[in-house]
């Protein structure tokens, strides 16, 4: 029986489809894998710092920073200038603090009896006789609380207003131990009543110079009073 081969003259040799499905499948993976990295490309910016491997980080230095956008204007800030700052003021005089006056320290005194109050001292007048005007005018003195210090500065006034004459008079119109101006001022019994005389004398010395020896004082340095 003759022999018959396995793959006779003019049959066509059927080759296997796998290996053709498998390099189709290749081709579309590659395809796919190269678009997506061409719009990453082209989405991302290569100048934002996406990307941090060394070897692009050296490849960003060596582009020019010149212009980044091409040939679009760039936008640019100058400050102005900082105006200088004169500060001036007037001349200063420097004046020295004066040294305050010290105040004097009273110098403690001998304190004076209730009956002795301002006035310049008289030399101490006697006791006078009784009966006398300078016994009525004593009285009169000790009555208002002055003292005998009082009594001579009294004594040394009138004794130079009119010697404690009671019809002493003088050409201005003055009359009397005290001479009051006008006499007549002095009331009832003016001309001749000592007693009427001193009283008023003692109230006018009191009403305008305190007491006797303010009086006194004043005739000293007026020469009336």
């Amino acid at each position: 029986m003759p022999l018959t081969p396995a793959n006779p003259v003019g049959v066509a040799f059927r080759r296997s489809r796998r290996p053709h499905i498998r390099s189709r499948a290749a081709v579309w993976g590659f395809a796919f894998t190269a678009a997506v990295g061409f719009a990453l490309v082209n989405v991302v910016d290569p100048f934002s710092g996406a990307t941090t491997a060394p070897a692009y980080a050296d490849a960003l230095r060596d582009i020019p920073t010149t212009s980044r956008y091409g040939e679009a204007p760039t936008q640019s800030l100058t400050a102005p200038e900082v105006a200088a700052l004169t500060i001036t003021r007037d001349a200063v005089t420097v004046k020295a603090k004066p040294t305050p006056t010290p105040t004097p320290t009273p110098t403690p005194t001998a304190k004076k009896s209730s009956s002795s109050s301002s006035g310049a001292s008289a030399p101490a007048a006697p006791a006078p006789d009784p009966g006398t005007a300078k016994a009525i005018a004593y009285d009169m003195v000790k009555s208002r609380g002055w003292g005998d210090d009082q009594y001579s500065c009294l004594v040394s006034l009138w004794n130079r207003e009119s010697g404690w004459r009671v019809n002493a008079s003088n050409p201005s119109g003055a009359y009397g131990i005290p001479q009051a101006l006008p006499g007549s001022k002095m009331g009832p019994g003016w001309e001749t009543d000592a007693t009427v005389q001193i009283t008023w004398g003692l109230g006018y010395i009191a009403g305008r110079y305190t007491n006797p020896c303010g009086a006194w004082a004043h005739s000293e340095s007026d020469g009336w009073y």
